[in-house]
């Protein structure tokens, strides 16, 4: 059994090392960062009381899964929420309010299309059918990880079972969404 200043020890022995491996793989050192410190305090929470020689092994699972996790979310945003950068305003990036931009903004040649508009209409409803149409609880752990981009835990804590469980419903429901979206000419 660790003691705390064993932990500690450890984490600050690995910290620089597992903060540049993840800035590599993510290409963004604010989220590296997030990875680096969500995995440390999961090895904290989840594995403190193992011994110290066990902690090199379950933080490298714990960085590389929480990377996974982050490159996962990443894909779903992007291909959903990709249209809010279309709103994008020219000036600084902290003051920007969505509903300011709406009224005040040049519509691109794109928004100004009807076509284009029904288009988009069309795939956003094809995917909200999609979802409804998705079991219960495949449903529930993609919204709450995608929708509401809560960590693999999290979700497993407000749906009341195991983080692997979570895993196994999103990786089910992408691959669901993935097939019919598909089948219906709608690509991501």
């Amino acid at each position: 059994m660790a003691t705390p200043a064993e932990l500690s020890d450890f984490l600050k022995s690995v910290e620089k090392r597992a903060f540049k491996r993840t800035a590599y793989h993510v290409r963004n050192d604010e989220s590296a960062l997030d990875i680096v410190q969500d995995s440390m305090m999961k090895l904290a929470e989840h594995y403190g009381d193992k011994s110290p020689e066990e902690f090199p092994m379950l933080f490298q699972r714990i960085l590389t899964n929480t990377t996974l996790d982050w490159f996962r979310r990443q894909k779903v945003k992007n291909a959903m929420f990709s249209s809010f950068s279309d709103f994008q305003s020219d000036g600084e990036e902290d003051s920007f309010d969505i509903l300011e931009g709406l009224s005040t903004a040049e519509q691109s040649a794109e928004f100004d299309n009807p076509e284009t508009n029904s288009q988009r209409a069309q795939t956003l409803l094809s995917i909200e059918q999609e979802l409804l149409l998705l079991p219960n609880r495949q449903r529930e752990a993609f919204l709450l990880r995608y929708w509401e981009d809560m960590d693999v835990a999290e979700t497993a804590t407000a749906m009341g079972c195991s983080q692997g469980s979570v895993k196994t419903h999103c990786s089910r429901a992408i691959h669901a969404l993935l097939k019919s979206l598909t089948a219906k000419g709608i690509r991501l």
